[in-house]
Protein backbone atom coordinates (compact mmCIF):
# COMPACT_ATOMS: atom_id res chain seq x y z
CA UNK A 1 0.00 0.00 0.00
CA UNK A 2 2.93 2.53 0.80
CA UNK A 3 4.29 1.64 -2.64
CA UNK A 4 1.18 2.07 -4.25
CA UNK A 5 1.33 5.51 -2.33
CA UNK A 6 4.57 6.68 -3.43
CA UNK A 7 3.87 5.72 -7.12
CA UNK A 8 0.74 7.53 -7.04
CA UNK A 9 2.68 10.30 -5.03
CA UNK A 10 5.47 10.53 -7.61
CA UNK A 11 2.93 10.54 -10.30
CA UNK A 12 1.43 13.30 -9.62
CA UNK A 13 4.64 14.79 -8.87
CA UNK A 14 5.69 14.26 -11.97
CA UNK A 15 2.40 15.29 -13.37
CA UNK A 16 2.71 18.98 -11.90
CA UNK A 17 6.29 19.06 -12.95
CA UNK A 18 4.91 19.05 -16.39
CA UNK A 19 2.28 21.95 -15.32
CA UNK A 20 4.69 24.03 -14.40
CA UNK A 21 7.49 22.90 -16.94
CA UNK A 22 6.68 26.17 -19.09
CA UNK A 23 5.92 28.62 -16.54
CA UNK A 24 6.51 32.19 -18.15
CA UNK A 25 9.08 30.65 -21.17
CA UNK A 26 8.62 33.00 -23.96
CA UNK A 27 8.57 32.38 -27.82
CA UNK A 28 9.95 34.86 -29.60
CA UNK A 29 10.13 35.66 -33.52
CA UNK A 30 13.23 37.34 -34.76
CA UNK A 31 13.88 38.74 -38.23
CA UNK A 32 16.86 38.93 -39.41
CA UNK A 33 18.48 41.31 -41.65
CA UNK A 34 22.31 40.36 -42.25
CA UNK A 35 24.79 38.14 -40.91
CA UNK A 36 25.55 39.88 -38.23
CA UNK A 37 22.37 39.29 -36.66
CA UNK A 38 22.50 35.79 -38.10
CA UNK A 39 25.71 35.73 -35.70
CA UNK A 40 24.12 37.18 -32.30
CA UNK A 41 21.24 34.19 -32.86
CA UNK A 42 24.17 31.75 -32.76
CA UNK A 43 25.89 33.35 -29.98
CA UNK A 44 22.82 33.21 -28.13
CA UNK A 45 22.27 29.36 -28.77
CA UNK A 46 25.76 28.80 -27.85
CA UNK A 47 25.56 30.76 -24.21
CA UNK A 48 21.93 28.93 -23.28
CA UNK A 49 19.25 26.96 -24.32
CA UNK A 50 17.49 27.56 -27.52
CA UNK A 51 14.60 25.58 -28.91
CA UNK A 52 14.42 26.33 -32.37
CA UNK A 53 11.28 26.18 -33.64
CA UNK A 54 11.32 27.71 -37.20
CA UNK A 55 13.57 26.71 -38.94
CA UNK A 56 14.16 23.36 -36.52
CA UNK A 57 18.26 24.16 -36.03
CA UNK A 58 20.63 27.17 -35.29
CA UNK A 59 22.57 25.68 -38.44
CA UNK A 60 19.81 26.74 -40.82
CA UNK A 61 18.89 30.05 -39.65
CA UNK A 62 19.93 32.67 -42.91
CA UNK A 63 19.75 36.37 -43.46
CA UNK A 64 16.38 37.34 -44.61
CA UNK A 65 14.80 34.62 -42.68
CA UNK A 66 11.70 34.60 -40.19
CA UNK A 67 13.25 32.81 -36.71
CA UNK A 68 10.88 31.13 -34.25
CA UNK A 69 12.77 30.39 -30.74
CA UNK A 70 11.53 29.15 -27.55
CA UNK A 71 13.83 30.36 -24.13
CA UNK A 72 13.66 29.78 -20.55
CA UNK A 73 12.13 31.88 -18.13
CA UNK A 74 14.61 33.57 -16.59
CA UNK A 75 16.63 33.97 -19.57
CA UNK A 76 14.05 35.91 -21.56
CA UNK A 77 15.06 39.73 -20.52
CA UNK A 78 18.52 39.07 -21.42
CA UNK A 79 17.42 38.01 -25.00
CA UNK A 80 14.98 40.72 -25.40
CA UNK A 81 17.88 43.22 -24.38
CA UNK A 82 20.69 41.83 -26.70
CA UNK A 83 17.75 42.13 -29.48
CA UNK A 84 17.14 45.77 -28.59
CA UNK A 85 21.05 46.47 -28.39
CA UNK A 86 21.41 45.00 -31.49
CA UNK A 87 18.39 46.01 -33.66
CA UNK A 88 17.41 42.61 -34.25
CA UNK A 89 13.30 43.04 -35.53
CA UNK A 90 11.68 41.17 -33.10
CA UNK A 91 8.24 40.49 -31.92
CA UNK A 92 7.21 37.89 -28.69
CA UNK A 93 4.71 35.30 -30.29
CA UNK A 94 3.74 33.62 -27.02
CA UNK A 95 4.04 35.36 -23.60
CA UNK A 96 3.88 32.28 -21.50
CA UNK A 97 3.93 29.35 -22.92
CA UNK A 98 2.17 27.24 -19.86
CA UNK A 99 -0.71 29.51 -20.45
CA UNK A 100 -0.81 28.66 -24.47
CA UNK A 101 -0.31 24.76 -23.32
CA UNK A 102 -3.51 25.33 -20.54
CA UNK A 103 -5.26 27.02 -23.76
CA UNK A 104 -4.52 24.19 -26.14
CA UNK A 105 -7.26 21.94 -24.60
CA UNK A 106 -10.70 23.88 -25.23
CA UNK A 107 -12.07 21.51 -27.14
CA UNK A 108 -16.10 21.12 -26.32
CA UNK A 109 -15.76 17.64 -26.78
CA UNK A 110 -15.56 16.83 -22.98
CA UNK A 111 -15.13 13.37 -23.44
CA UNK A 112 -13.07 10.34 -21.50
CA UNK A 113 -12.55 8.64 -24.32
CA UNK A 114 -11.88 8.91 -27.88
CA UNK A 115 -12.40 12.05 -29.68
CA UNK A 116 -11.47 13.57 -33.53
CA UNK A 117 -11.76 17.23 -31.82
CA UNK A 118 -9.36 16.82 -29.42
CA UNK A 119 -5.63 15.45 -28.52
CA UNK A 120 -5.58 12.05 -27.93
CA UNK A 121 -2.70 10.25 -25.86
CA UNK A 122 -1.40 6.97 -27.32
CA UNK A 123 -3.26 4.88 -25.38
CA UNK A 124 -6.83 6.05 -26.35
CA UNK A 125 -5.30 6.08 -30.17
CA UNK A 126 -4.09 2.70 -29.87
CA UNK A 127 -7.18 1.82 -28.68
CA UNK A 128 -8.97 3.79 -31.40
CA UNK A 129 -7.08 1.94 -33.88
CA UNK A 130 -8.51 -1.61 -32.58
CA UNK A 131 -11.53 -0.05 -32.23
CA UNK A 132 -12.36 1.45 -35.99
CA UNK A 133 -11.52 -2.20 -38.13
CA UNK A 134 -13.09 -3.71 -35.20
CA UNK A 135 -16.39 -1.73 -36.66
CA UNK A 136 -15.78 -1.22 -39.63
CA UNK A 137 -14.63 -4.62 -40.66
CA UNK A 138 -14.99 -4.42 -44.69
CA UNK A 139 -13.05 -1.15 -44.90
CA UNK A 140 -10.48 -0.84 -42.28
CA UNK A 141 -7.78 -3.59 -41.01
CA UNK A 142 -4.79 -3.08 -38.04
CA UNK A 143 -1.66 -4.55 -38.54
CA UNK A 144 2.03 -3.86 -36.53
CA UNK A 145 4.55 -3.29 -38.71
CA UNK A 146 7.32 -2.84 -36.27
CA UNK A 147 7.94 -1.68 -32.37
CA UNK A 148 9.60 1.03 -30.98
CA UNK A 149 13.04 1.35 -29.47
CA UNK A 150 10.37 1.43 -25.35
CA UNK A 151 8.89 -1.83 -26.95
CA UNK A 152 5.42 -0.19 -28.34
CA UNK A 153 3.27 -1.88 -31.04
CA UNK A 154 3.49 0.07 -34.32
CA UNK A 155 0.03 0.03 -35.48
CA UNK A 156 -0.55 0.79 -39.24
CA UNK A 157 -4.61 0.94 -40.59
CA UNK A 158 -5.23 -0.08 -44.02
CA UNK A 159 -8.23 1.99 -45.55
CA UNK A 160 -10.62 0.74 -48.37
CA UNK A 161 -12.51 -1.72 -50.07
CA UNK A 162 -11.10 -4.88 -50.63
CA UNK A 163 -10.45 -5.75 -54.52
CA UNK A 164 -7.55 -7.53 -56.79
CA UNK A 165 -4.19 -5.46 -57.68
CA UNK A 166 -5.24 -2.52 -55.52
CA UNK A 167 -3.35 0.42 -55.61
CA UNK A 168 -2.24 2.27 -52.39
CA UNK A 169 -1.41 5.46 -50.92
CA UNK A 170 0.94 5.92 -47.62
CA UNK A 171 0.04 8.64 -45.44
CA UNK A 172 1.84 8.88 -41.86
CA UNK A 173 1.70 11.33 -39.05
CA UNK A 174 3.41 12.06 -35.71
CA UNK A 175 7.37 11.88 -36.86
CA UNK A 176 7.74 14.79 -34.79
CA UNK A 177 7.07 14.30 -30.94
CA UNK A 178 5.53 17.79 -30.53
CA UNK A 179 3.49 18.20 -33.72
CA UNK A 180 -0.12 17.49 -32.06
CA UNK A 181 -1.82 18.62 -34.68
CA UNK A 182 -0.26 15.39 -37.26
CA UNK A 183 -1.50 12.54 -35.55
CA UNK A 184 -4.87 14.42 -35.31
CA UNK A 185 -5.28 14.45 -38.90
CA UNK A 186 -4.44 10.94 -39.38
CA UNK A 187 -7.29 9.84 -36.89
CA UNK A 188 -9.71 12.19 -39.10
CA UNK A 189 -9.18 10.94 -42.25
CA UNK A 190 -9.72 7.45 -41.22
CA UNK A 191 -12.93 8.53 -39.28
CA UNK A 192 -14.10 10.83 -43.09
CA UNK A 193 -13.19 7.37 -44.99
CA UNK A 194 -15.59 5.20 -43.06
CA UNK A 195 -18.65 7.96 -42.01
CA UNK A 196 -18.40 9.08 -45.84
CA UNK A 197 -18.20 5.86 -47.56
CA UNK A 198 -21.32 5.57 -50.30
CA UNK A 199 -21.69 9.28 -49.21
CA UNK A 200 -19.33 11.18 -50.63
CA UNK A 201 -18.81 10.40 -54.19
CA UNK A 202 -15.24 11.23 -54.53
CA UNK A 203 -14.34 9.25 -51.16
CA UNK A 204 -16.41 6.41 -52.13
CA UNK A 205 -14.60 5.99 -55.98
CA UNK A 206 -11.53 6.67 -53.85
CA UNK A 207 -11.67 3.79 -51.52
CA UNK A 208 -13.31 1.45 -54.18
CA UNK A 209 -10.10 1.71 -56.31
CA UNK A 210 -6.98 2.27 -54.28
CA UNK A 211 -6.12 1.41 -50.76
CA UNK A 212 -4.70 3.92 -47.93
CA UNK A 213 -2.10 3.15 -45.38
CA UNK A 214 -2.23 5.23 -42.20
CA UNK A 215 0.18 5.10 -39.86
CA UNK A 216 -0.95 7.61 -37.53
CA UNK A 217 1.83 8.30 -35.18
CA UNK A 218 5.50 7.15 -36.41
CA UNK A 219 7.03 8.52 -33.41
CA UNK A 220 5.20 6.90 -30.50
CA UNK A 221 7.75 7.09 -27.67
CA UNK A 222 8.62 10.39 -28.26
CA UNK A 223 4.79 11.44 -28.48
CA UNK A 224 4.11 9.41 -25.04
CA UNK A 225 6.86 11.68 -23.59
CA UNK A 226 5.02 14.84 -24.69
CA UNK A 227 2.23 13.54 -22.86
CA UNK A 228 4.10 12.73 -19.46
CA UNK A 229 7.78 14.49 -19.32
CA UNK A 230 7.64 17.43 -21.98
CA UNK A 231 5.75 18.51 -24.26
CA UNK A 232 8.26 19.86 -26.71
CA UNK A 233 9.91 16.78 -27.16
CA UNK A 234 10.53 16.25 -30.59
CA UNK A 235 12.94 13.04 -31.64
CA UNK A 236 12.75 9.90 -30.72
CA UNK A 237 13.69 8.14 -27.07
CA UNK A 238 16.43 6.07 -27.94
CA UNK A 239 19.91 5.73 -25.73
CA UNK A 240 22.72 6.88 -27.79
CA UNK A 241 25.94 5.16 -27.47
CA UNK A 242 28.82 7.44 -25.61
CA UNK A 243 26.51 10.53 -24.86
CA UNK A 244 23.68 10.93 -22.52
CA UNK A 245 21.62 12.89 -24.89
CA UNK A 246 18.40 11.31 -25.84
CA UNK A 247 16.66 10.55 -29.22
CA UNK A 248 17.20 10.91 -33.07
CA UNK A 249 15.49 12.80 -35.66
CA UNK A 250 13.57 9.78 -37.16
CA UNK A 251 12.90 13.03 -40.33
CA UNK A 252 16.84 12.94 -40.82
CA UNK A 253 17.38 9.26 -40.38
CA UNK A 254 16.60 8.13 -43.61
CA UNK A 255 19.52 7.44 -46.29
CA UNK A 256 18.11 10.19 -48.51
CA UNK A 257 21.52 12.42 -48.83
CA UNK A 258 21.64 11.20 -45.12
CA UNK A 259 23.44 13.68 -42.69
CA UNK A 260 25.13 15.68 -45.37
CA UNK A 261 23.04 18.87 -44.85
CA UNK A 262 20.30 20.66 -42.36
CA UNK A 263 21.04 17.70 -40.14
CA UNK A 264 23.70 17.21 -36.80
CA UNK A 265 25.64 14.57 -36.30
CA UNK A 266 25.61 15.53 -32.76
CA UNK A 267 23.32 13.40 -30.68
CA UNK A 268 22.43 16.55 -28.12
CA UNK A 269 21.06 18.31 -31.42
CA UNK A 270 17.11 18.46 -32.24
CA UNK A 271 17.80 17.25 -35.79
CA UNK A 272 20.51 14.69 -34.54
CA UNK A 273 20.47 12.11 -37.50
CA UNK A 274 21.38 9.07 -35.94
CA UNK A 275 24.05 7.15 -36.08
CA UNK A 276 23.56 5.59 -39.18
CA UNK A 277 20.58 5.91 -41.96
CA UNK A 278 17.47 3.68 -40.86
CA UNK A 279 19.11 2.97 -37.23
CA UNK A 280 15.80 4.16 -35.42
CA UNK A 281 13.50 1.11 -35.45
CA UNK A 282 11.00 3.57 -36.24
CA UNK A 283 12.36 4.10 -39.38
CA UNK A 284 13.25 0.60 -40.29
CA UNK A 285 9.73 -0.37 -39.71
CA UNK A 286 8.26 2.33 -41.93
CA UNK A 287 11.01 1.64 -44.67
CA UNK A 288 11.16 -1.88 -44.58
CA UNK A 289 7.26 -1.58 -45.27
CA UNK A 290 7.68 0.73 -48.20
CA UNK A 291 9.62 -1.16 -49.45
CA UNK A 292 7.63 -4.43 -49.38
CA UNK A 293 4.85 -2.93 -50.62
CA UNK A 294 7.01 -0.49 -53.56
CA UNK A 295 4.85 -2.13 -56.45
CA UNK A 296 1.78 -1.14 -55.06
CA UNK A 297 2.58 2.22 -53.32
CA UNK A 298 2.34 4.92 -55.91
CA UNK A 299 1.99 8.09 -53.51
CA UNK A 300 3.28 9.10 -50.41
CA UNK A 301 2.21 11.79 -48.26
CA UNK A 302 3.76 12.85 -45.05
CA UNK A 303 1.91 15.23 -42.38
CA UNK A 304 3.91 17.84 -40.16
CA UNK A 305 3.48 20.99 -38.15
CA UNK A 306 3.39 24.22 -38.98
CA UNK A 307 3.91 26.63 -41.11
CA UNK A 308 1.53 25.88 -43.79
CA UNK A 309 3.13 24.73 -46.38
CA UNK A 310 2.86 21.75 -48.69
CA UNK A 311 6.26 20.40 -49.65
CA UNK A 312 7.52 18.19 -52.38
CA UNK A 313 11.18 17.05 -53.11
CA UNK A 314 14.13 17.66 -52.77
CA UNK A 315 14.93 18.65 -49.41
CA UNK A 316 18.58 17.16 -49.14
CA UNK A 317 19.61 18.82 -52.57
CA UNK A 318 18.77 22.22 -54.70
CA UNK A 319 18.11 19.92 -57.53
CA UNK A 320 14.50 19.85 -59.06
CA UNK A 321 12.64 16.19 -59.40
CA UNK A 322 12.40 14.84 -62.66
CA UNK A 323 8.64 15.63 -62.44
CA UNK A 324 9.29 18.92 -60.96
CA UNK A 325 6.57 20.56 -63.21
CA UNK A 326 3.91 18.19 -62.62
CA UNK A 327 4.78 18.49 -58.56
CA UNK A 328 4.15 21.44 -58.79
CA UNK A 329 1.06 21.66 -60.90
CA UNK A 330 -0.46 18.91 -58.35
CA UNK A 331 0.34 21.01 -55.27
CA UNK A 332 -1.18 24.14 -56.95
CA UNK A 333 -4.62 23.02 -57.20
CA UNK A 334 -4.21 21.19 -54.13
CA UNK A 335 -3.47 24.54 -51.78
CA UNK A 336 -5.93 25.76 -53.67
CA UNK A 337 -8.50 23.03 -52.32
CA UNK A 338 -7.14 23.50 -49.03
CA UNK A 339 -7.40 27.90 -49.28
CA UNK A 340 -10.92 27.50 -50.76
CA UNK A 341 -12.77 26.20 -47.11
CA UNK A 342 -10.96 28.24 -44.30
CA UNK A 343 -9.06 30.85 -46.41
CA UNK A 344 -5.96 29.15 -44.26
CA UNK A 345 -3.16 30.55 -46.72
CA UNK A 346 -0.40 27.75 -47.90
CA UNK A 347 2.74 27.82 -49.89
CA UNK A 348 3.95 25.46 -52.06
CA UNK A 349 7.43 24.21 -53.74
CA UNK A 350 10.41 21.99 -53.54
CA UNK A 351 11.66 21.55 -49.53
CA UNK A 352 14.93 22.78 -50.06
CA UNK A 353 14.18 26.22 -51.82
CA UNK A 354 10.58 26.99 -50.22
CA UNK A 355 11.88 26.33 -46.64
CA UNK A 356 15.69 25.31 -45.78
CA UNK A 357 17.45 22.39 -47.34
CA UNK A 358 17.36 19.01 -44.72
CA UNK A 359 18.97 15.77 -45.61
CA UNK A 360 17.78 12.61 -44.47
CA UNK A 361 14.09 12.80 -44.90
CA UNK A 362 11.42 10.59 -45.61
CA UNK A 363 9.50 12.16 -48.90
CA UNK A 364 13.46 12.49 -50.55
CA UNK A 365 13.30 8.45 -49.92
CA UNK A 366 10.24 7.63 -50.61
CA UNK A 367 10.56 9.76 -53.94
CA UNK A 368 13.90 8.29 -54.61
CA UNK A 369 12.90 4.88 -54.24
CA UNK A 370 10.27 5.64 -57.10
CA UNK A 371 6.97 6.79 -55.98
CA UNK A 372 6.93 9.74 -57.96
CA UNK A 373 4.49 11.36 -55.90
CA UNK A 374 5.72 12.30 -52.46
CA UNK A 375 4.88 15.39 -50.36
CA UNK A 376 4.79 16.95 -47.00
CA UNK A 377 1.95 18.80 -45.98
CA UNK A 378 3.28 21.69 -42.56
CA UNK A 379 -0.26 22.14 -41.28
CA UNK A 380 -1.25 25.26 -38.87
CA UNK A 381 -0.50 27.65 -38.04
CA UNK A 382 2.07 30.14 -39.18
CA UNK A 383 3.19 30.33 -35.52
CA UNK A 384 0.88 32.64 -33.54
CA UNK A 385 0.33 29.16 -31.57
CA UNK A 386 3.14 27.01 -33.21
CA UNK A 387 3.34 23.61 -31.76
CA UNK A 388 0.55 24.16 -29.45
CA UNK A 389 -2.41 24.76 -31.49
CA UNK A 390 -5.81 24.62 -29.91
CA UNK A 391 -7.55 21.65 -29.73
CA UNK A 392 -10.37 23.96 -31.53
CA UNK A 393 -8.79 24.31 -34.30
CA UNK A 394 -8.40 20.50 -34.94
CA UNK A 395 -11.31 20.20 -36.95
CA UNK A 396 -10.81 23.15 -39.48
CA UNK A 397 -7.52 22.43 -39.90
CA UNK A 398 -8.47 18.64 -40.71
CA UNK A 399 -11.22 19.23 -42.90
CA UNK A 400 -9.35 22.11 -45.43
CA UNK A 401 -6.22 18.98 -45.15
CA UNK A 402 -8.53 16.77 -46.08
CA UNK A 403 -9.77 18.78 -49.22
CA UNK A 404 -5.88 18.56 -50.41
CA UNK A 405 -5.29 15.04 -49.80
CA UNK A 406 -8.31 14.01 -51.54
CA UNK A 407 -7.51 16.07 -54.86
CA UNK A 408 -3.81 14.71 -54.99
CA UNK A 409 -5.09 11.00 -54.29
CA UNK A 410 -7.74 11.47 -56.69
CA UNK A 411 -5.06 12.84 -59.43
CA UNK A 412 -2.74 9.53 -58.66
CA UNK A 413 -6.03 7.68 -59.08
CA UNK A 414 -5.93 8.93 -62.94
CA UNK A 415 -2.41 8.91 -63.18
CA UNK A 416 -1.31 5.36 -62.08
CA UNK A 417 2.17 4.10 -63.17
Amino acid sequence: MWALLVLIGAAAVSAHLQDLAFDRQKVFRVTLQNDKQVEIINSLSNNMQVDFWQPDSVTLVRPKMQVDFRVEADKSFEVEDLLKENGVEYRVLIDNLQAALDAQFDSKARTTGHSYEKYNNWETIAAWTADIAAQNPDLVSRSVIGETYEGRSIYLLKVGKSGPNKKAIFIDCGFHAREWISPAFCQWFVKEAVETYGKDTVLTTLLNSLDFYVLPVVNIDGYVYTWTNNRMWRKTRSKNARSLCIGTDLNRNFNAGWCTIGASDNPCDSTYCGSAPESEKETKALADFIREHLSTIKAYLTVHSYSQLLLFPYSYTYNLPSNYEELKSIAHVATKQLTSLYNTKYTYGPAATTIYPAAGGSDDWAYDQGIKYSFTFELRDTGRYGFVLPESQIKPTCEETLLAVKYIANYVLEHLY
